[in-house]
Protein backbone atom coordinates (compact mmCIF):
# COMPACT_ATOMS: atom_id res chain seq x y z
CA UNK A 1 0.00 0.00 0.00
CA UNK A 2 1.29 3.23 -0.69
CA UNK A 3 0.46 6.82 1.34
CA UNK A 4 1.54 10.09 -0.11
CA UNK A 5 3.00 12.60 2.41
CA UNK A 6 2.90 16.48 2.08
CA UNK A 7 6.87 17.03 3.35
CA UNK A 8 5.76 20.22 3.83
CA UNK A 9 3.33 19.30 6.73
CA UNK A 10 3.66 18.00 9.94
CA UNK A 11 2.67 14.09 10.25
CA UNK A 12 -0.39 14.57 12.89
CA UNK A 13 -1.60 17.35 9.67
CA UNK A 14 -0.89 14.31 7.49
CA UNK A 15 -2.60 12.05 9.07
CA UNK A 16 -5.82 14.15 9.72
CA UNK A 17 -5.76 14.85 5.65
CA UNK A 18 -5.52 11.36 4.95
CA UNK A 19 -8.62 10.80 7.57
CA UNK A 20 -10.70 13.26 6.30
CA UNK A 21 -10.17 11.66 2.18
CA UNK A 22 -11.00 8.82 3.89
CA UNK A 23 -14.07 9.69 5.24
CA UNK A 24 -15.16 11.36 2.12
CA UNK A 25 -14.75 8.21 0.05
CA UNK A 26 -16.65 6.18 2.28
CA UNK A 27 -19.52 8.57 1.94
CA UNK A 28 -19.54 8.37 -1.70
CA UNK A 29 -18.96 4.49 -1.89
CA UNK A 30 -22.60 3.68 -1.65
CA UNK A 31 -23.30 5.72 -4.76
CA UNK A 32 -20.31 4.85 -6.40
CA UNK A 33 -21.46 1.30 -5.77
CA UNK A 34 -24.81 1.56 -6.76
CA UNK A 35 -23.59 3.10 -10.47
CA UNK A 36 -21.10 0.49 -10.87
CA UNK A 37 -24.47 -1.99 -10.35
CA UNK A 38 -26.64 -0.06 -12.83
CA UNK A 39 -24.09 0.27 -15.41
CA UNK A 40 -23.76 -4.26 -15.37
CA UNK A 41 -27.59 -3.88 -15.42
CA UNK A 42 -27.70 -2.11 -18.56
CA UNK A 43 -24.80 -3.89 -19.69
CA UNK A 44 -26.76 -6.62 -19.46
CA UNK A 45 -30.04 -5.29 -21.25
CA UNK A 46 -27.94 -4.43 -24.14
CA UNK A 47 -26.85 -8.07 -24.22
CA UNK A 48 -30.62 -9.79 -24.04
CA UNK A 49 -32.18 -7.27 -26.13
CA UNK A 50 -29.21 -7.38 -29.09
CA UNK A 51 -30.97 -8.11 -32.21
CA UNK A 52 -30.42 -12.21 -33.84
CA UNK A 53 -28.24 -12.21 -36.24
CA UNK A 54 -29.96 -12.61 -39.30
CA UNK A 55 -30.29 -16.07 -40.98
CA UNK A 56 -29.01 -17.10 -44.31
CA UNK A 57 -32.06 -18.18 -46.56
CA UNK A 58 -31.71 -21.34 -48.32
CA UNK A 59 -31.55 -20.28 -51.68
CA UNK A 60 -34.12 -22.57 -53.05
CA UNK A 61 -33.49 -23.92 -56.55
CA UNK A 62 -36.91 -23.97 -59.10
CA UNK A 63 -37.62 -25.79 -61.63
CA UNK A 64 -39.28 -23.77 -64.83
CA UNK A 65 -42.53 -24.29 -64.81
CA UNK A 66 -42.38 -22.64 -60.76
CA UNK A 67 -42.54 -19.31 -62.51
CA UNK A 68 -45.91 -20.25 -62.78
CA UNK A 69 -49.05 -21.39 -60.46
CA UNK A 70 -48.70 -24.86 -60.72
CA UNK A 71 -50.10 -27.62 -59.33
CA UNK A 72 -49.85 -31.79 -60.21
CA UNK A 73 -53.49 -33.17 -60.55
CA UNK A 74 -55.15 -35.55 -58.82
CA UNK A 75 -54.35 -37.83 -61.87
CA UNK A 76 -50.47 -36.94 -62.01
CA UNK A 77 -50.51 -33.83 -64.45
CA UNK A 78 -48.64 -31.18 -64.59
CA UNK A 79 -51.32 -27.58 -64.21
CA UNK A 80 -49.89 -24.05 -64.98
CA UNK A 81 -51.67 -20.87 -65.08
CA UNK A 82 -49.94 -17.50 -65.34
CA UNK A 83 -49.54 -15.15 -62.30
CA UNK A 84 -49.25 -11.83 -64.34
CA UNK A 85 -49.66 -10.57 -67.92
CA UNK A 86 -46.03 -11.37 -68.70
CA UNK A 87 -46.23 -15.20 -67.34
CA UNK A 88 -49.78 -15.34 -69.14
CA UNK A 89 -48.01 -14.47 -72.35
CA UNK A 90 -44.87 -16.78 -71.58
CA UNK A 91 -47.25 -19.84 -70.62
CA UNK A 92 -49.59 -19.43 -73.80
CA UNK A 93 -46.76 -19.00 -76.48
CA UNK A 94 -43.88 -20.93 -75.26
CA UNK A 95 -45.49 -23.61 -73.21
CA UNK A 96 -48.97 -24.47 -75.01
CA UNK A 97 -49.47 -28.10 -77.09
CA UNK A 98 -51.35 -29.05 -79.15
CA UNK A 99 -52.42 -32.17 -76.61
CA UNK A 100 -53.24 -29.28 -73.84
CA UNK A 101 -56.51 -27.83 -72.29
CA UNK A 102 -56.47 -24.50 -71.55
CA UNK A 103 -58.84 -22.94 -68.88
CA UNK A 104 -60.06 -19.05 -68.38
CA UNK A 105 -62.52 -17.42 -65.56
CA UNK A 106 -65.30 -15.28 -67.05
CA UNK A 107 -63.72 -12.41 -65.05
CA UNK A 108 -61.61 -10.12 -66.53
CA UNK A 109 -57.84 -10.00 -65.27
CA UNK A 110 -58.09 -13.94 -65.24
CA UNK A 111 -54.92 -16.00 -65.67
CA UNK A 112 -54.87 -18.56 -68.40
CA UNK A 113 -54.62 -22.05 -67.08
CA UNK A 114 -53.40 -25.19 -68.86
CA UNK A 115 -53.23 -28.54 -68.18
CA UNK A 116 -49.92 -30.08 -70.02
CA UNK A 117 -51.17 -33.28 -71.46
CA UNK A 118 -48.02 -34.74 -71.92
CA UNK A 119 -49.16 -38.44 -72.00
CA UNK A 120 -51.77 -37.63 -75.16
CA UNK A 121 -55.61 -39.03 -75.08
CA UNK A 122 -58.46 -37.94 -73.00
CA UNK A 123 -57.38 -35.71 -70.37
CA UNK A 124 -59.27 -37.12 -67.36
CA UNK A 125 -62.43 -35.29 -66.00
CA UNK A 126 -61.01 -35.07 -61.99
CA UNK A 127 -57.87 -33.05 -63.02
CA UNK A 128 -60.90 -30.90 -65.64
CA UNK A 129 -62.87 -30.40 -62.67
CA UNK A 130 -59.17 -29.76 -60.92
CA UNK A 131 -57.88 -27.09 -63.41
CA UNK A 132 -61.67 -25.38 -63.89
CA UNK A 133 -61.14 -24.71 -59.82
CA UNK A 134 -57.84 -23.57 -60.23
CA UNK A 135 -59.02 -20.79 -63.02
CA UNK A 136 -61.77 -19.29 -60.82
CA UNK A 137 -59.44 -19.56 -57.44
CA UNK A 138 -56.78 -17.77 -58.95
CA UNK A 139 -58.87 -15.44 -61.12
CA UNK A 140 -59.85 -11.95 -60.01
CA UNK A 141 -63.52 -13.53 -58.69
CA UNK A 142 -61.29 -14.62 -55.28
CA UNK A 143 -60.17 -10.88 -54.19
CA UNK A 144 -63.80 -9.22 -55.22
CA UNK A 145 -65.22 -11.82 -52.73
CA UNK A 146 -67.30 -14.09 -55.18
CA UNK A 147 -67.75 -17.43 -54.00
CA UNK A 148 -67.78 -18.61 -57.25
CA UNK A 149 -67.46 -18.15 -60.55
CA UNK A 150 -68.16 -19.16 -64.69
CA UNK A 151 -65.34 -21.14 -66.11
CA UNK A 152 -64.53 -22.26 -70.22
CA UNK A 153 -62.12 -24.46 -71.52
CA UNK A 154 -60.79 -24.43 -74.99
CA UNK A 155 -58.01 -26.14 -77.17
CA UNK A 156 -54.86 -25.04 -78.08
CA UNK A 157 -55.56 -24.44 -81.44
CA UNK A 158 -58.87 -22.03 -79.95
CA UNK A 159 -56.36 -19.67 -78.71
CA UNK A 160 -54.81 -16.18 -80.79
CA UNK A 161 -52.49 -13.28 -80.21
CA UNK A 162 -53.89 -12.05 -83.46
CA UNK A 163 -56.99 -9.70 -82.43
CA UNK A 164 -59.46 -8.74 -84.94
CA UNK A 165 -58.70 -6.18 -87.50
CA UNK A 166 -58.55 -2.82 -85.77
CA UNK A 167 -57.82 -4.18 -82.68
CA UNK A 168 -55.51 -4.30 -80.12
CA UNK A 169 -54.35 -7.29 -77.60
CA UNK A 170 -52.43 -6.04 -74.39
CA UNK A 171 -49.88 -8.33 -72.89
CA UNK A 172 -51.20 -11.46 -71.38
CA UNK A 173 -54.72 -11.58 -73.16
CA UNK A 174 -55.34 -13.67 -76.23
CA UNK A 175 -58.52 -14.17 -78.38
CA UNK A 176 -60.48 -17.11 -78.18
CA UNK A 177 -62.44 -18.45 -81.08
CA UNK A 178 -64.67 -20.96 -81.56
CA UNK A 179 -67.08 -23.25 -79.21
CA UNK A 180 -66.15 -23.00 -75.22
CA UNK A 181 -66.59 -25.90 -72.91
CA UNK A 182 -68.79 -23.92 -69.74
CA UNK A 183 -67.55 -24.94 -66.13
CA UNK A 184 -70.68 -23.17 -64.59
CA UNK A 185 -70.77 -21.53 -61.00
CA UNK A 186 -67.28 -23.01 -60.24
CA UNK A 187 -66.50 -23.04 -56.48
CA UNK A 188 -63.58 -21.08 -55.16
CA UNK A 189 -61.54 -23.13 -53.02
CA UNK A 190 -57.56 -23.57 -52.65
CA UNK A 191 -55.49 -25.84 -50.37
CA UNK A 192 -52.13 -25.82 -48.73
CA UNK A 193 -50.19 -28.68 -48.10
CA UNK A 194 -46.52 -29.43 -47.05
CA UNK A 195 -45.15 -32.85 -48.87
CA UNK A 196 -41.96 -33.99 -47.66
CA UNK A 197 -41.59 -30.39 -45.99
CA UNK A 198 -41.85 -29.44 -49.28
CA UNK A 199 -45.28 -26.67 -49.80
CA UNK A 200 -47.31 -27.51 -53.07
CA UNK A 201 -50.69 -25.84 -53.35
CA UNK A 202 -53.53 -26.06 -55.58
CA UNK A 203 -57.40 -27.16 -55.51
CA UNK A 204 -58.23 -28.76 -52.45
CA UNK A 205 -58.88 -32.38 -54.09
CA UNK A 206 -55.34 -32.02 -56.17
CA UNK A 207 -53.86 -31.56 -52.67
CA UNK A 208 -55.48 -33.96 -50.69
CA UNK A 209 -54.73 -36.79 -53.32
CA UNK A 210 -50.73 -35.81 -52.41
CA UNK A 211 -50.73 -35.48 -48.48
CA UNK A 212 -52.50 -35.65 -45.21
CA UNK A 213 -51.27 -32.54 -44.03
CA UNK A 214 -53.25 -29.75 -45.74
CA UNK A 215 -55.18 -26.61 -44.89
CA UNK A 216 -58.37 -25.63 -47.05
CA UNK A 217 -58.97 -21.93 -47.86
CA UNK A 218 -61.53 -20.02 -48.78
CA UNK A 219 -62.95 -16.70 -49.78
CA UNK A 220 -62.52 -14.39 -46.32
CA UNK A 221 -61.48 -11.26 -44.66
CA UNK A 222 -58.15 -12.08 -43.61
CA UNK A 223 -55.39 -10.59 -45.38
CA UNK A 224 -52.88 -12.65 -47.11
CA UNK A 225 -49.78 -12.24 -45.53
CA UNK A 226 -51.49 -13.16 -42.07
CA UNK A 227 -53.33 -16.05 -43.24
CA UNK A 228 -50.12 -17.28 -44.51
CA UNK A 229 -49.25 -17.29 -40.88
CA UNK A 230 -51.81 -19.24 -39.79
CA UNK A 231 -51.79 -21.81 -42.64
CA UNK A 232 -48.21 -22.00 -41.17
CA UNK A 233 -49.05 -22.66 -37.61
CA UNK A 234 -51.70 -25.33 -38.61
CA UNK A 235 -49.58 -26.87 -41.08
CA UNK A 236 -46.43 -26.84 -38.26
CA UNK A 237 -43.90 -25.69 -40.53
CA UNK A 238 -43.29 -24.80 -43.65
CA UNK A 239 -41.73 -21.73 -46.10
CA UNK A 240 -44.18 -18.63 -45.68
CA UNK A 241 -42.88 -17.18 -48.72
CA UNK A 242 -43.78 -20.48 -50.63
CA UNK A 243 -47.04 -20.53 -48.58
CA UNK A 244 -47.92 -17.19 -49.96
CA UNK A 245 -47.02 -17.95 -53.34
CA UNK A 246 -49.33 -20.76 -53.21
CA UNK A 247 -52.45 -18.29 -52.03
CA UNK A 248 -54.66 -16.30 -54.30
CA UNK A 249 -54.18 -13.08 -54.63
CA UNK A 250 -56.50 -10.98 -51.60
CA UNK A 251 -58.11 -12.02 -48.37
CA UNK A 252 -59.05 -15.47 -47.55
CA UNK A 253 -59.93 -17.72 -44.60
CA UNK A 254 -59.09 -20.97 -43.11
CA UNK A 255 -61.93 -23.34 -43.93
Amino acid sequence: MKIEFDLRKTVPENATEHYSRSKKYKRKLPGMEKAIADTKKKLENVVEDAPEEPRMRRKVERRWYEKFRWFRSSDGLLVLGGRDATTNDILVKKHLEANDLVFHANVQGAPFIVVKNERGGEVPERTITEAATAAASYSKAWSRGMGSCDVYQVNPDQVSKTPPSGEYLPKGAFMIYGEKTWHKNTPLEVAVGLLDDNVIGGPAEAVKSRTDNYVTVGVGDVKQGALAKQVRSRLGGGDLEEIQRHLPGGSGKIK
